[in-house]
Parts: C-alpha cells; structure tokens; sequence
C-alpha cells in the first residue's frame, strides 16, 4: 500500500502577509462610534490601534464661550450615563476657586445622587457585557431595575439622563416631599433583585469560560495609560478618590465604603468589581439616606450674584465617577468664563490600554476584551 501526499495551494505569499481589519467605525459591538484598527496573522491580533474623534465636539473650547452656569449643562453630557458626575466635576471646581462652603443638605443630597448614579452607570454596563457575549437576558433585568431608579432621579431633578440638577453653591432646589422615601423604596428593590447578575451572569459556565483568564492587564499598564475606575482596581491597583481623597460627605461615610479590588485583571475580574461595586454604592445611598433623615431642614444652595465670577487663579477638581478618575482643571482670569477648563476623562486614558491588551489575542476574543474595558464614547472623544 503506498502513501498519497497531496499539496494544496495557499495563494501566493498568503503565509507571510498580515491582514488589517478595521472594526468600526460603527461596529454594533461598541458603544457609539470607535473604530479600531488590526493587524491580523491569521486568527491572532499582532497590532491594535484605537481611533478616536468621530464624536469630537470641541467642548472644551465651547467652555471658554460660556459662562459658569452654562458650562454645566455641557460639562453632563460627554459621559452620558453618568451625568450628575459629570456636573458636580465642574461645581466643585468653581466652588474651590470660590472659598465657597456648601449647605450641609446639599453635601448630602449630591453624594446621594451621586451613588444613585453610580448604580445607573454601572447596571447599563452589567445587561450590555454579558449581551456581546451572546446572552440577551440580563440586559432586560438591567433596564428593569434601571427604569424603577431612573423614575427617582426623574422626580428629583426633571430629566431621565442629563439631570441639570448641580448648581453652583448646592443643588437646583430641595427633595419634593416624600422624595426620601420612595428612593429608599427603590434602593430595596434593586438591592433585591441583584442575585440575577450574581447568579444568571456569574454563575454562567459560557460566560466564565469567554472571560476567565482572556485580556489580563498588568498593574504597570495600568500605571503606565492612566487606567483608573473599575478596571484598574480589577489589575489589583487598589486606589479610590472617595477613600484616599475624600469629597463630598465621603469622610464620614468610610464604614460603608468599601473598595473593590481583584488581581487577576482579566474580564471576568473587571466584570466582578463592576457588579460588587454596584452593590457599595446601594449601601452607600442608603447610608447617605440615613443621615438626610436626621438633618435639620435648612437651606440647599447659597445665593450668587446675578453675574457669577471667579477669582483669578487656577485649580483642579477630580472626583471617582463611574468609569474612572474624572478631573476639571480650571483656569480664571476673573471673568464670568472660564479662560480654560481642560477635561480628564476615565474613558479616554482607559481605552488607551488597548494597544497593550489586544495585541497576542484572538480575533474571537477581542469583543469580550473592548467590551470589559466599560467605556462611554463620548467621554473619550470629548
């Protein structure tokens, strides 16, 4: 009996040359429009290149033509799940530069929201992963429990995203009567109803199996792109605004506070400190809820001047959001603009360590990695 070999024909220097593929820039699988740029050797990435500015919109310069109650309104807008955040970045910073001390209901109240907003930020991101993954379920509990907070910050506020609730000195206006109430209702709710991540997520062996292990981020890549947020504190780099510089009512609150941290850095690590951290900031809220309780009515915001100015000078204010490390570094030369209002944003220095994550994986793979990574498009393309 004799042995056939047979040769096929690959195609002429198929072997030796390297595919670019460019996802996006309007991939379904990414939240708005990011495109990234690929080099393939066969089924395995060798180069990553995220490109970014297809949403610019130029808000830093549309800052110094503003004056410092309008900038608020544009400041909630680049990461648009954490609108609040966003505004209380920016009157904090007006408010340092002012010696400004805040009402003692107001400093609650905002670190309330905060929380609350917090919680909405994170459950778009625990439905939305497991949904690139191939599991559709969790995202319509994630809206569910959306919808019962989001008709809080409604109630309070007027607006379902971009809230306008922030003020220079304090808040727009007190809680409506029975506010209190009804939230601590809607915290209990959601609190309930969370064993569905921890067990229909987590407790998912394909899940696990897609994210255990697949896109590890090293401490010192962290370090290196200015990771912060989550998916920092999943590379084992154990750093939280609200503990190691408090703000807000933060400073009393480090009983209930607790920083969530992995060492692993992979997916299921980043999705892990998401969902705990989810859980914090509900015991948080209802910490922050405890002592509105027990305060005495007062006022919620401090009078301005009709033509509000700050002082010459400069200063910067950063606070933990719900992605990362958000800073406004402001500028005055004593006008009622800011004569520069420079914006640090968690998603832009976060989805920077791609070109480190992606490089050596595959092609299969680099869904669950860019969708672990929690990003917001508009806050990288500010």
């Amino acid at each position: 009996m004799t042995a056939t070999e047979t040769t096929v024909g690959v195609g002429g220097a198929a072997e030796s040359t390297d595919m670019v593929l460019n996802i996006g820039p309007q991939h379904p699988s990414t939240h708005g429009v990011l495109r990234l740029k690929l080099v393939l050797d066969g089924e395995r990435i060798v180069h990553a290149e995220p490109v970014i500015g297809y949403m610019h919109r130029g808000a830093e310069k549309l800052f110094e033509a503003r004056d410092y109650r309008q900038i608020i309104m544009l400041a909630n807008r680049h990461d648009w799940l954490s609108a609040f955040s966003n505004e209380l970045g920016v009157v904090l910073a007006v408010e340092r530069m002012l010696g400004m001390e805040v009402p003692e209901r107001a400093v609650w109240t905002r670190t309330l929201l905060a929380e609350l907003n917090r919680v909405l930020n994170h459950l778009m991101f625990l439905g939305s992963y497991p949904l690139e993954l191939g599991g559709i379920t969790p995202v319509f509990y994630a809206f569910r429990e959306r919808e019962v907070l989001q008709n809080v910050m409604e109630e309070v506020s007027g607006g379902r995203m971009h809230y306008m609730f922030n003020r220079v000195g304090g808040l727009k206006e007190d809680l409506p009567a029975g506010w209190t109430a009804r939230a601590r209702a809607a915290v209990a709710a959601v609190r309930s109803r969370m064993d569905v991540f921890d067990d229909l997520v987590l407790g998912n062996e394909i899940f696990r199996g897609r994210t255990r292990g697949v896109g590890k981020l090293a401490p010192e890549a962290v370090h290196a792109y200015g990771v912060s947020g989550p998916i920092a504190r999943a590379s084992g780099v154990d750093f939280d605004l609200r503990r190691d510089e408090p703000y807000l009512a933060y400073p009393e609150l480090q009983d209930t506070l607790k920083v969530v941290t992995r060492t692993e850095g992979d997916c299921l690590a980043r999705f892990e400190c998401l969902l705990e951290q989810t859980h914090n900031a509900l015991d948080l809220a209802d910490a922050c809820l405890d002592r509105l309780a027990g305060l005495a009515p007062g006022p919620i915001n401090q009078r301005l001047p009709k033509v509000l100015k700050a002082p010459e000078g400069h200063t910067y204010a950063w606070t933990e959001n719900p992605l990362g490390i958000n800073g406004y570094y402001l500028v005055s030369k004593g006008e009622k603009t800011p004569y520069r209002l420079k914006l640090r944003s968690a998603s832009y220095n976060n989805i920077q360590a791609l070109t480190e994550l992606l490089p050596g994986t595959l092609v299969a793979d680099m869904v669950a990695i860019l969708g672990s990574m929690f990003f917001v498009v508009g806050d990288i393309d500010k």
